[in-house]
């Protein structure tokens, strides 16, 4: 703070609007208020953030016993390039390794032949997988939001909504490699530990919302939210991982 000759004082918001500029996103978290909609410079925004960021957004879902992830991590700056990455990148993965676990079940299924089978990729399963991951994680946020909106429940938005469920599928990608291993007891121990922590996770996010609703019947959607993950994960499970030598390895799979 400064005093001029005639008693009056200035200060400085430089630093302010430094902070701001540096840290990639416009003050208020939100888009350009001059931008409609239709315009890529209203989008902007939820795109402007930097690798570190999103990647400690990616692996704080492995802790869905902490504290709200919309304020704890979320704020001020939520954004969509993560959670559009991570869903892309589980389609991908998805088609990868599951056609890389059919793979090894077709050679450990001729161990000693000379001339094994030929392999053909199911092209199919990407697109399977594409209106799997994008449906489960661009739709369903979208619908819930508007069904909410609907109800009268307006503690958080759509973008919020799309973030958090983007993110809570960060944990399928690992899974997606480690379920080339041909243990079917294995697979299923990953894809129910992967269900687990998703799971929790967005419980932990979406009942907070729920119950702010003065309906109580509104809390019951949950259990909806919980057949459709329950739906998912059988999905990856049974679609994209049921790939297993001739003499299964372990166990036996119990839904063959």
């Amino acid at each position: 703070m400064e005093e001029g000759p005639d008693g009056l004082q200035f200060q400085s918001f430089l630093g302010t609007d430094a902070r701001a500029t540096n840290q990639g996103y416009i003050p208020d978290g939100g888009p350009s208020r001059n931008s409609g909609f239709w315009t890529l410079e209203y989008y902007q925004p939820y795109f402007d953030v930097d690798t570190k960021l999103v990647l400690r957004r990616c692996y704080t879902t492995f802790l869905p016993f902490s504290r709200s992830y919309i304020s704890a991590h979320l704020t001020p700056s939520v954004d969509l390039y993560g959670p559009f990455w991570t869903l892309t990148t589980l389609i991908f993965s998805l088609f990868v390794f599951s056609s890389l676990a059919s793979s090894i079940a077709a050679y450990l299924s001729h161990p000693g032949d000379s001339s094994p089978a030929v392999i053909e990729y199911d092209f199919g399963l990407l697109s399977t997988a594409v209106a799997l991951v994008y449906s489960y994680g661009l739709g369903v946020p979208v619908l819930l939001w508007l069904g909410l909106r609907y109800l009268g429940v307006g503690e958080w938005s759509v973008v919020e909504a799309v973030s958090v469920w983007g993110y809570a599928q960060f944990v399928w990608i690992p899974v997606a490699l480690l379920c080339v291993i041909p243990v079917p007891l294995v697979r299923w121990i990953l894809v129910g530990i992967a269900f687990i922590v998703s799971g929790w996770f967005l419980a932990a996010n979406v009942y907070p919302v729920l119950a702010s609703a003065d309906a109580k019947p509104v809390r019951l959607i949950i259990i909806l939210l919980a057949a459709l993950h329950v739906g998912l994960a059988l999905c990856l499970k049974i679609l994209f991982f049921s790939y297993y030598a001739v003499k299964e390895i372990g166990v036996p799979d119990p839904i063959s």
